[in-house]
């Protein structure tokens, strides 16, 4: 009995988790600040482990599951994406810079910023 309600809980969250990533998408695909695809690849990833059908609908989708398969294959990221992303870090270090905030926080931000950056540019393009 114990090991039903274990399961049952633990397909809950992955479901839970696979929608608020999948609204955090939606919000993404109308607020130019928030990414679309990297909250589809982890609702895609949770949902494989508690949403099937889920899975399965986001990786046949027409616009997003392409670039689902790439990150799942191959871990790659399409060069108008990796230009977007850091047009848009540049940016928002710009704004943060302006803004009336603490030193570190105009630090560690575009540092961090800048680590994704070169993380993003290594991944491979296919």
């Amino acid at each position: 009995m114990r090991a039903v309600i274990g399961r049952s809980l633990a397909i809950t969250l992955w479901r839970i988790l696979a929608l608020v990533n999948l609204a955090l998408a939606v919000l993404g695909m109308v607020l130019p600040v928030l990414p679309t695809v990297p909250f589809l690849i982890v609702a895609a990833w949770a949902g494989s482990r508690g949403w099937p059908r889920l899975e399965a609908w986001l990786l046949a989708h027409p616009r997003h599951g392409p670039a689902i398969r790439r990150w799942r294959d191959h871990g790659a990221v399409p060069r108008r994406a990796k230009w977007f992303a850091s047009t848009m870090m540049v940016a928002s270090s710009t704004a943060l810079a302006l803004m009336s905030v603490p030193g570190w926080v105009k630090l560690a931000a575009p540092t961090m910023m800048a680590a994704v950056a070169i993380w993003l540019w290594r991944r491979p393009e296919e």
